[in-house]
């Protein structure tokens, strides 16, 4: 019986369960190791992103407003009679108008431009092309109020635009005191400032079709017209919805310009969605504002489904 049992008391081999024992205590360590250096980011990002949203989702469905700041959870359950006192009232039926124009308008606008550009610098040699890209994106990283103020004053009856208008010509109008063209004013100063970064990514589109594709496309006798529209276009389709969703997604989000030139004047002419929650939120209607940004991301999203259904047929 000693014998068995000393037999039974031997150490494990080496590569035997003691081994395993390491190696689930070295997976463990690097787990918590991992989660350290991850806690800053899932902490701030729970702070200060699921909180605000989840308190915001429930702000929509309550009659909360300025004066229940200090008794949050003192207020009362209303439904959808927030979504419904959005969706009636006449101010945000004209920012929803004005938003459309917006987008319809400049999307499409920004896209071209964009592309146009894009195809230009591919063809440059490499230097050239740094050159044109540095001053395209520059206006991307400057400061929207610095932007919107040199902007404002080129519109103006006196200003840039309008000088040069008369040089052949033509009077041109008031332009952001006018709420006939307040509004494509704004487009065309959004569509200058955001084609930018849409270029830079539609370049990085057009250098990764192969050479070799458009070479045997020239020997079978196509033209460059005939290799842009039947081998450039259809192999950028990834890179054209990624673009379009990425530029719908910001000109939905219409705020900066019109806060900063306009304050969404004349006559709410160029009052955005973003810019009508801003004001709920500024006059204390907390729930109607919770509500009219739940209102703009349904409208997002439907917007980004149907730009990925339609183009996603053509990838």
């Amino acid at each position: 019986m000693s014998t068995l049992s000393a037999r039974r008391a031997k150490p494990a081999a080496p590569g035997g369960p003691g081994k395993v024992v390491t190696l689930a205590a070295r997976r463990r360590r690097t787990a918590v190791i991992a989660w350290l250096f991850a806690s800053p980011f899932v902490i701030s990002f729970g702070v200060f992103g699921v909180i605000p949203l989840l308190s915001s989702f429930a702000m929509a469905f309550s009659d909360l407003r300025v004066t229940d700041i200090k008794t949050p959870f003192g207020v009362n359950f209303v439904g959808l009679s927030n979504f419904a006192t959005v969706l009636s009232d006449t101010s945000f039926l004209r920012a929803l108008r004005n938003t459309m124009m917006f987008v319809l308008l400049g999307v499409p606008l920004s896209l071209l431009c964009s592309l146009v550009l894009a195809v230009m610098l591919n063809s440059l040699s490499r230097k050239a092309a740094t050159f044109f890209r540095v001053g395209y994106y520059t206006p991307v990283v400057t400061t929207i109020v610095a932007v919107a103020v040199v902007w404002r004053v080129m519109y103006q009856n006196d200003g840039l635009i309008n000088s040069l208008l008369a040089s052949v010509g033509i009077t041109g109008p008031d332009w952001l005191a006018n709420p006939a063209t307040a509004l494509p004013a704004l487009t065309i100063m959004a569509v200058w400032r955001s084609v930018g970064s849409s270029m830079i990514i539609f370049l990085a589109g057009l250098q990764a079709i192969p050479a070799d594709v458009k070479e045997a496309a020239s020997v079978d006798g196509a033209n460059a017209l005939q290799r842009f529209v039947r081998i450039t276009i259809p192999m950028m389709m990834p890179t054209i919805l990624l673009n379009a969703i990425l530029t719908t997604t910001g000109f939905m989000q219409f705020f900066d310009e019109p806060y900063v030139m306009t304050k969404g004047g004349p006559l709410e002419s160029t009052t955005s969605i973003a810019l009508y929650v801003f004001n709920q939120f500024q006059w204390g209607n907390y729930s109607i504002g919770a509500a009219g940004a739940y209102v703009l991301f349904a409208i997002i999203s439907i917007f980004a489904l149907i730009q990925f259904r339609f183009l996603r047929q053509r990838t």
